[in-house]
């Protein structure tokens, strides 16, 4: 049988670009949805950096973090954009891109954007953060290359998802050492072992929302389309997200540990993961698509809420105190 050729894409919206990707964000990468996840993940790192040595963080280090964070974001959007472009030619023809609202031209302007302000805050704030900034880069490259072994990858779902989401560590690193690296403390160390499991917790957190945002309902699934409730099946994806869940909390109380809050944060902590381990068990019983919505959401509550809770709220409350 003959495999149909993907549609052609659709005329080019002839809109100004800034009109465009207004409609695009909104599609693909809602900014204020993303971005309140990003800046609590962005303050959470310099503040638990900052708690486990012991000081107070700039807010130069905060800005830095937070920017720098959301145009990492929008590269890995864009990435994507690339990466899967075929696909969505093919069997998504819906989407912004093959469907002429934006190009992928554009887009790599925006990108490259993205990249001048981030090399701009870096240098603004220390030149050394160069070196954690190239590395962050170099792997969002292998990435968008499928590490040259696409077939490879997609045949081990398991394996593509962890080396992708593995550039979650290293923005976390980069976004942790605005606060450590200006101060002049080395990452290892006494508390080495928080900062290690902080960035193991932006890996859990990572996969967390990952699963959950491809956790589908049955009658929701599309030809083409890879989600985890079509190559694991229903169950196996919900206790995965609730694996991912546990393992947060578990990096999470040890960090806690290490900063040493109020036990008022470590029992916010128990709370929002309880509520999202029961959402992606539900979810695991029941593959509906009031519950695969509900998974989704709550993801992302309880990844907000763990870094608020994390290292937001500690300082809040320690600058309070002081």
């Amino acid at each position: 049988m003959e495999t149909a050729e993907p549609p052609a894409p659709a005329g080019r919206d002839g809109r100004p670009l800034a009109a465009r990707l207004w409609e695009y964000q909104a599609e693909r990468f809602p900014v204020f949805k993303h971005g309140a996840l990003i800046a609590a993940f962005g303050t959470s790192a310099v503040c638990v950096s900052a708690l486990l040595r012991e000081g107070t963080p700039s807010a130069g280090a905060m800005i830095v973090a937070v920017v720098a964070l959301f145009c990492f974001f929008v590269q890995l959007r864009v990435a994507d954009e690339h990466k899967d472009h075929a696909d969505d030619v093919r069997y998504r023809p819906e989407r912004p891109v093959p469907r002429g609202l934006i190009s992928l031209k554009e887009l790599r302007w925006v990108a490259w954007g993205a990249a001048g302000v981030t090399l701009a805050a870096t240098w603004w704030l220390d030149w050394r953060l160069t070196w954690l900034l190239l590395a962050v880069w170099g792997w969002m490259a292998l990435m968008t290359k499928e590490f040259f072994a696409p077939e490879a990858l997609k045949a081990r779902p398991l394996l593509y998802m962890v080396s992708h989401m593995a550039v979650m560590p290293l923005i976390d690193l980069y976004a942790t050492a605005t606060d450590w690296l200006p101060a002049g403390v080395a990452p290892g160390g006494a508390h080495g072992g928080g900062l290690a499991a902080f960035l193991l917790l932006s890996l859990a957190n990572g996969v967390t929302l990952e699963i959950a945002r491809k956790a589908w309902a049955p009658e929701d699934e599309r030809e083409g389309v890879e989600t985890y409730s079509k190559l694991w099946g229903v169950k196996t994806a919900g206790y995965a997200a609730a694996l991912a869940m546990f393992a947060g909390l578990v990096l999470s109380a040890y960090v806690h540990v290490e900063t040493g809050p109020h036990p008022v944060f470590l029992a916010g902590l128990l709370i929002v993961a309880a509520i999202a381990v029961f959402a992606a068990i539900d979810y695991a019983a029941e593959g509906t698509r009031k519950t695969a919505q509900r998974l989704e959401l709550v993801s992302g509550i309880y990844v907000l809420g763990n870094y608020i809770l994390l290292g937001v709220g500690p300082m809040a409350e320690r600058v309070w105190l002081s």
